[in-house]
């Protein structure tokens, strides 16, 4: 805008000798009256990826970081009801709408920006695994995005990361090698058909072309059932040889 600049997210690299996103990113803001126009940091939401790089902004008096916590973010946005209402945020001939989303995070925002049509989602929606903290929750904030977006243009939608490849396929968690990696940018028929996923999710584990739902409690419980119910069948079963031999012993 033509007063202050807004930065989503600021990654996860603390260490500037790594990343120096600060210093690239106030090199890149543009002057007013002789100075550089003030910065606004906000964040998708609070998991460590993607704030990591805040203090690196610390230092600057003309930056304003706004912390990621539930609390925080509700104070700042003056959401009276969340998640309920949108607010914005107003930078200067340029309004950015804030969409309450959460359901993988409890703080989780989307950020529209009016100006352009993009939709920066974080991790509520990407080419990627929707890992949901509350199932319930995530399926009310698409039914919250998706009401939003039906009376304005939606040119793109970017999350916050890419794990899939072009075929919907997941890369290992990890991975840093993406050979034929899905393009960032997701469409509205991606984000329409989300509601329907996840009210018909099984709660585990579910693929579609552009994103993957994924319930990681929900899993660790499955894997641990498995696992003790495995090793009381090894049990019974070494039980039950053992006692086949010494019946078979003179």
């Amino acid at each position: 805008g033509s007063d202050k600049a807004l930065l989503i997210d600021t990654g996860a690299v603390a260490d500037s000798t790594q990343m120096p996103l600060a210093k690239k990113v106030l090199e890149l803001l543009p002057d007013k009256d002789k100075a550089k126009i003030p910065l606004l940091v906000v964040h998708t939401h609070g998991h460590l990826d993607h704030r990591a790089g805040d203090s690196q902004f610390a230092s600057f008096p003309s930056v304003k970081v706004v912390p990621a916590d539930l609390e925080a973010v509700r104070a700042f946005f003056a959401f009276d009801n969340w998640p309920d209402g949108i607010a914005q945020v107003e930078l200067g001939g340029r309004t950015i709408d804030v969409i309450p989303t959460p359901g993988h995070h409890p703080a989780h925002v989307a950020f529209y920006d009016r100006r352009t049509g993009i939709l920066f989602s974080g991790d509520f929606l990407m080419p990627a695994r929707l890992t949901m903290e509350d199932s319930a929750a995530y399926h009310a904030s698409a039914v919250r995005v998706v009401n939003f977006v039906q009376t304005r243009p939606l040119t793109h939608i970017l999350g916050g990361h890419i794990e899939l490849d072009t075929a919907g396929h997941a890369y290992g968690m990890g991975s840093h090698y993406h050979p034929n990696e899905h393009r960032l940018e997701l469409s509205k028929e991606d984000l329409l058909a989300l509601p329907a996923a996840l009210k018909g999710f099984n709660g585990f584990y579910a693929r579609y072309p552009s994103f993957i739902l994924s319930n990681p409690r929900h899993n660790l419980a499955a894997l641990a059932i498995s696992a003790v119910a495995l090793l009381i069948f090894i049990v019974w079963a070494v039980r039950r040889l053992l006692r086949r031999h010494r019946r078979s012993t003179p």
